[in-house]
């Protein structure tokens, strides 16, 4: 792997629950996968276009990338190796020849200089060490006529139907697991349009985007999945066993209230945002 500036972000993400991505990728990719369709269309890939895919961990993104640009290609970049292995894999075993996968951190790695028609992101850009500087590197590696897309979480909130599903299990999230770090950090329009501004790019646009995130099965499937995620696996580490399984009880209970015939669906929120590179 190239040169590195987000230390703690490699360290985490190729440990415990960098694996557990990599061996579930179906299950987070369930979470997020709603959301493709607008933030595609917001991307806007052509079939001669030239993308990468920042953060792409398991590779799903990339790779619909890479059909959407079928006469062009796809990069994702991860500082995963597990899940890198495994979007190889997939990739593979889906016959496609125009993507590729490279380990390295993307505030730093040596992209082409506007190399890219376009540079997307499904919420890998939340992680960086250093955002403006992240994203001037990411906006050299555009062309002139070329477009950043990305997706960030919306804050958080009591109302959150979210929040109001797993309440049981939020007074024991009192630390943020090692991947977790850096996930609050793009929640505030105020804050993306300045940092990008900062970066160098133009034309910023910030769109709320509703969609359903689906968590399992049903409410005993979504529950299981949730106890398996860092942030409560992290945070229950040293809960007695009594203790979390009333937690999961209660959780699971909650759950039930997103229960429909294509499984648990809680309604989520996040931003897509658009913005161009500027050069002359």
């Amino acid at each position: 792997m190239n040169s590195i500036a987000n230390h703690q972000q490699a360290e985490a993400w190729n440990d415990w629950e960098g694996i557990h991505w990599a061996e579930h990728p179906e299950r987070y990719n369930a979470m997020l996968d709603a959301f493709n369709a607008p933030l595609f269309a917001a991307a806007g890939i052509a079939a001669h276009d030239r993308v990468l895919d920042v953060g792409c961990g398991t590779g799903q993104t990339t790779r619909l990338a890479a059909q959407q640009a079928r006469d062009g290609s796809a990069v994702g970049i991860d500082l995963s190796a597990p899940m890198l292995d495994r979007a190889r894999r997939d990739a593979a075993a889906e016959g496609l020849h125009n993507v590729t996968f490279e380990q390295g951190d993307a505030q730093v790695h040596p992209f082409p200089d506007r190399g890219f028609d376009v540079v997307l992101s499904r919420g890998g850009v939340m992680f960086f060490a250093d955002h403006v500087a992240a994203f001037a590197h990411l906006r050299q590696a555009l062309a002139p006529t070329g477009r950043l897309a990305f997706l960030g979480p919306q804050p958080g909130g009591p109302d959150r139907p979210y929040t109001r599903a797993t309440a049981a299990l939020s007074p024991f999230l009192r630390e943020t697991s090692p991947t977790a770090r850096g996930m609050g950090s793009l929640l505030d329009p105020a804050r993306i349009r300045q940092v990008l501004a900062a970066a160098g790019f133009v034309d910023v646009d910030v769109v709320p985007v509703e969609a359903p995130m689906t968590f399992g099965a049903d409410a005993d499937d979504a529950v299981d999945f949730l106890f398996a995620m860092g942030p409560t696996r992290y945070n229950l580490r040293d809960v007695d066993p009594a203790t979390v399984a009333g937690i999961r009880a209660d959780v699971r209970d909650a759950l039930t209230e997103f229960e429909t015939a294509d499984g648990v669906r809680i309604p989520g929120s996040v931003w897509i945002v658009t913005a161009s590179p500027g050069h002359a």
